[in-house]
């Protein structure tokens, strides 16, 4: 009894350091960096420019501003975008090929944290963008060309807070605050109960079954066996999940980071079991859409890994 106290009492104390002390003070400086950009007008301005240019790869201005979005706050950050694509007549094309581009995309809320540890953040970002583009192309020119074009009436524009003075200059930084601990700390029991998962296979042995299983195919590829756990965690728990099985495994040696750079692009993206749940809540139309979508995300992905592993 005493050996699971033990587990549980470090796998909390390791997720919350990992909440508390890397999650919280990344997400706090990018969500402050967002909030002005949106409140001085600037992503307003810059979606204007790109979405002449994305249009004909099936992105709106609404996917646009769900790319920045998912790029520089977190993968549940897009919902409330697609929702209101959902909602204001966008044809399904464009959502699908929407859809398509998020599934696909670096989240920022493993993105940053894991830059602390040596992730090649801007490659990651930058290789995000271009092969997320191509999935969407496919998406809307190929997937999903069979569906409808309704006739869209004037996109909407999410309403972003004014900061004109000090007031409002303070307004949003709280604000940023506000929501980068909202994320953390629900990110918290995700990572205390996917670090236990971890530590408890460990100490009963499926750990290094598993890696002796599928060791000659990591082998093959010249990476460490220890990988299978964070790709297994990450596709039924998510990326933050994923996120702290990986920060255990370089505490401990297991894996470096130089591997991790070389797998990031088939590990950091919101297409799993947790992302893709959250990002059909935004709405029927969206969630009917999946399939095309899927496909042109695994079509994004597939060249996102390959680009990292044949780069880093």
């Amino acid at each position: 009894m005493s050996n699971i106290a033990d587990l549980i009492l470090h796998s909390g104390r390791a997720g919350v350091e990992l909440a508390l002390f890397v999650f919280l003070p990344v997400m706090v400086v990018m969500l402050t960096f967002m909030r002005m950009l949106e409140a001085r007008g600037v992503l307003d301005t810059l979606v204007g420019w790109v979405a002449p240019v994305m249009r004909p790869l099936g992105i709106p201005g609404l996917g646009v501003f769900a790319l920045i979005q998912v790029l520089l706050v977190s993968a549940t950050a897009p919902v409330a975008t697609l929702a209101m694509m959902d909602k204001g007549g966008a044809s399904r094309r464009h959502i699908a090929a929407v859809f398509a581009l998020v599934m696909a995309s670096a989240q920022a809320n493993v993105v940053f944290p894991m830059a602390a540890f040596g992730l090649n953040a801007g490659f990651s970002i930058l290789i995000s963008i271009g092969a997320g583009l191509v999935g969407a192309a496919l998406t809307f020119h190929l997937f999903a060309r069979h569906l409808p074009e309704e006739i869209e009436p004037p996109e909407a524009r999410p309403k972003h807070p004014v900061a004109d003075d000090t007031k409002g200059v303070l307004a949003v930084i709280n604000r940023a605050g506000r929501e980068a601990f909202a994320i953390s700390i629900g990110a918290m029991p995700m990572l205390i109960l996917a670090l236990l998962l971890v530590n408890v296979l460990r100490a009963v042995g499926v750990v290094e079954i598993l890696e002796s299983v599928f060791s000659p195919l990591f082998h093959a590829v010249n990476l460490p066996s220890a990988f299978v756990l964070p790709i297994i965690t990450k596709f039924i728990a998510g990326g933050t999940a994923m996120m702290g099985v990986v920060v255990e495994s370089l505490n401990q040696g297991q894996v470096s980071i130089a591997d991790f750079n070389r797998l990031s692009g088939f590990l950091i993206h919101p297409f799993d079991v947790a992302g893709v749940a959250i990002l059909l809540s935004a709405g029927p139309r969206v969630a009917s859409l999946f399939r095309p979508a899927m496909y042109g995300a695994l079509s994004a992905i597939l060249l996102r890994s390959l680009a990292h592993f044949v780069l880093l």
